[in-house]
């Protein structure tokens, strides 16, 4: 039984968006100068990534992107975060711009505008120019202040129209998964290049956040944290324990440093790598935010795992929760408690949901039409759940489903449908499913709500 939503308790200027990345969405990889990234070969490596899927198509949005905003126009929605691709930008990670990389982008966003859509612009979703990677990657300092040169050269070009920034998207993922566990690109299961990486994503993130300020005065900057509840798998104090690891894993690692609280020590004790610190870092790390963005998908249980690698936990499946098709526990409370906790405990003065969304098998129908009351109840529960956390005073100024298209989901290539949009991908053929149609609704509603307080 789906929650109602509370439309009255988001503001009046709500962003309703939906949200995409470079990479899963655009293909044309070597078009116009584009050059490869991590992801790009992490892709053609054999057993990466299922099905053997590549991103060398997707959803052909490199060609296709006039038609995709105007699905954004059918849904309604008058925000769309994005991203940049780096290595179609800067194709060998520094050194000289690729006009054409640019000019795409500039086409875009004056699209939107046109379109009364508000462009949010993510300057990073995982796509490292494999140039710099053959250099080290982010666990060398150098990837963060070539970063910062790229932001400024983006932000330089589409500041005067875009307003909203964000550095970096889930640098977790790009951490933990890419470095440590290996199952996104660059593919490492290394600990210290784990943590060398973690530290040079948020310095970068840091150093991109003056360029983009330097570059574009009125601009608003953030950065883009994937958390998630934590929770001991039994009241054993080993398992307790574990859970604080965990949430330092997943939440503090990240939260603490960009306000200022620097890395915490007991995660350091726990990783036992020696931080790269020079004077200076900690400070740039903890420039302060415009706006912190929350991705939230599900909780997490935990275990203690003593002989496992650090933080040394287990997560442990509990029978008879409903999941997604990803395997992934269904707990809408958890958007609320992490949206109450970022604004008490860290005191975020401006919250967006970057993404939030499920994955579902869908059912089409014999007339084309699209079936997910799956996807439906979760969008609606966790609206609800946004909702909720508003009226309890979280600073929430928008929402951005995940995805407004289905499309290249990294390491599960394209059996994973996350899309509001369905796309087929022999024909390219885009569909809205029953639940863009209901996001549709809610926004529309949401407007009505707003257009009878004025």
């Amino acid at each position: 039984m789906s929650e109602p939503i509370d439309l009255a308790a988001l503001p009046h200027d709500f962003l309703w968006g939906t949200a995409t990345a470079a990479y899963q969405i655009e293909g044309a990889v070597a078009e116009d100068g584009r050059k490869p990234s991590i992801w790009d070969t992490f892709s053609h490596t054999p057993g990466k990534v299922a099905g053997g899927d590549t991103g060398d198509v997707a959803c052909d949005h490199y060609h296709r992107w006039r038609g995709d905003i105007g699905l954004m126009r059918e849904l309604g929605v008058n925000a769309y975060r994005m991203s940049v691709a780096w290595p179609r930008v800067m194709p060998d990670g520094d050194g000289p711009v690729n006009p054409k990389g640019l000019a795409f982008y500039d086409e875009v966003v004056d699209a939107l505008l046109e379109a009364g859509i508000t462009p949010s612009v993510t300057l990073y979703h995982w796509d490292l120019p494999q140039a710099l990677q053959d250099r080290g990657g982010w666990p060398e300092r150098e990837t963060a202040e070539h970063f910062a040169v790229y932001a400024s050269a983006v932000a330089e070009r589409l500041g005067d129209r875009v307003k909203l920034w964000a550095t970096l998207n889930e640098p977790l993922c790009s951490a933990w998964i890419g470095h440590l566990e290996g199952s996104m690109a660059p593919g490492f299961t290394d600990l210290t290049a784990a943590v060398r990486a973690s530290y040079h994503l948020l310095l970068g993130h840091g150093l991109a956040t003056s360029a983009i300020r330097a570059a574009a005065p009125d601009a608003e900057v953030g950065i883009v944290t994937n958390l998630s509840t934590i929770f001991a798998a039994s009241d054993k104090p080993e398992d307790i324990e574990a859970a604080r690891r965990q949430d330092g894993h997943v939440n503090r690692w990240w939260l603490d440093p960009i306000h200022g609280r620097g890395f915490p020590a007991d995660m350091v004790e726990t990783y036992g790598v020696e931080l790269p610190v020079k004077p200076g870092d900690l400070e740039t790390i903890a420039t302060p935010l415009d706006w912190l963005g929350l991705n939230y998908y599900m909780p997490d249980h935990v275990e203690d795992d003593p002989e496992g690698r650090a933080p040394r936990t287990r997560s442990v499946r509990r029978p008879d929760v409903p999941r997604t098709g990803m395997d992934w526990e269904i707990d809408a409370s958890g958007i609320e408690t992490l949206l109450l906790r970022v604004t008490e405990e860290y005191g975020a003065r401006k919250i967006y949901v970057t993404e939030n969304g499920s994955a579902f098998p869908d059912t089409v129908r014999p007339d084309g039409s699209v079936d997910d009351p799956e996807r439906q109840a979760y969008l609606i529960d966790h609206l609800a759940a946004c909702a909720s956390a508003a009226a309890k005073g979280a600073p929430l100024a928008g929402y951005f489903a995940w995805s407004l298209l289905d499309n290249f989901e990294w390491a599960y290539g394209y059996e994973k449908r996350f899309g509001l949009v369905r796309v087929d991908y022999d024909t390219q053929v885009r569909t809205i499913k029953g639940s863009g149609h209901r996001y549709a609704d809610i926004v529309r509603a949401h407007g009505s709500l707003r257009s009878r307080a004025a």
